[in-house]
């Protein structure tokens, strides 16, 4: 895929870029890079925040396929009169990397928090991905914080 000289759209994403997207997100998100994620990329993270929030889900499409998408949701706490945005997942197919394309999404993103009011928005990445942990550092997010999510395998004992 050559779309250095390509246009980038970044739109709300239409039922009929689902498959694209959780197909994107499988070539993206794999255990090997995401190994301790305590969320797992599956086809219902695509439908449930489609079905729920359609309007935080973003495509980028360049000549009509789809190189990225950004996901996201919001929460509003009670007692409190801050509203929160979580960006949940940001995907660039690889081939589309270093062009824009996930600072595009981002942006874009950030936008549609600031017009529903959110005061603060939220992201989480492995602490060992640095190339995340840049990108978002250069978009303005401090103070990281580490967090230890467990695994435990459960195996059904046959005896």
């Amino acid at each position: 895929m050559n779309i250095e000289n390509s246009s980038i759209e970044i739109r709300t994403a239409t039922i009929d870029d689902l498959a694209d997207i959780f197909h994107l997100g499988e070539k993206v998100f794999t255990p090997q890079s995401a190994s301790n994620l305590y969320r797992t990329w599956d086809e219902y993270e695509v439908t449930s925040l489609f079905n729920s929030e359609p309007e935080y889900l973003l495509v980028a499409e360049v000549d009509g396929c789809v190189v990225g998408f950004a996901m996201g949701t919001t929460i509003e706490k009670v007692r409190t009169a801050w509203n929160y945005g979580h960006l949940l997942w940001l995907g660039v197919d690889p081939e589309a990397g270093r062009i824009g394309v996930g600072s595009m999404l981002f942006d874009r993103f950030r936008s549609i928090m600031e017009e529903k009011g959110v005061r603060m928005l939220m992201i989480d990445t492995q602490a060992d991905n640095v190339p995340a942990i840049k990108f978002f550092k250069s978009k303005g997010f401090d103070n990281p914080t580490d967090h230890i999510y467990m695994t435990c395998y459960l195996q059904k004992d046959e005896s």
